[in-house]
């Protein structure tokens, strides 16, 4: 089992910068990609970024490319999400997931096998 913890999130401006994290703990010796989606109030769970094992790959939501980054560092078991320039519309729960089955990145939110609970990221106008 993957064990996965966000941090990072918090209230800001348009314009500023957020890096978010994803700490995995527990089965770490398997490779696994990790995606980051968010859900804002009303709306469904969306895709936002995800990154291969060894960091090579990477994929990113449309509404997201040029100003988030997707990075990991695997001897940290950590992954991160530099998020520039935000936007009102960046507001919602950030979740970082975990697919173990297979180390290749995916936008497709039920090939991933664990989930952490989620950060608030807020950007006010």
């Amino acid at each position: 089992q993957v064990r996965l913890v966000e941090s990072g999130g918090g209230l800001v401006q348009a314009g500023d910068s957020l890096r978010l994290s994803c700490a995995a703990s527990g089965r770490t010796d398997v490779s696994y990609a990790v995606g980051w989606f968010r859900q804002a109030p009303g709306k469904e769970r969306a895709f936002v970024a995800a990154i291969g094992w060894d960091g090579s790959s990477t994929l990113y939501a449309d509404s997201v490319k040029g100003r988030f980054t997707i990075s990991r560092d695997n001897a940290k078991n950590t992954v991160y999400l530099q998020m520039n320039s935000l936007k009102p519309e960046d507001t919602a729960v950030y979740y970082c997931a975990a697919k173990v089955a297979s180390a290749i990145a995916t936008m497709t939110s039920i090939r991933y096998n664990y989930w952490g609970q989620g950060t608030q990221v807020t950007v006010s106008s």
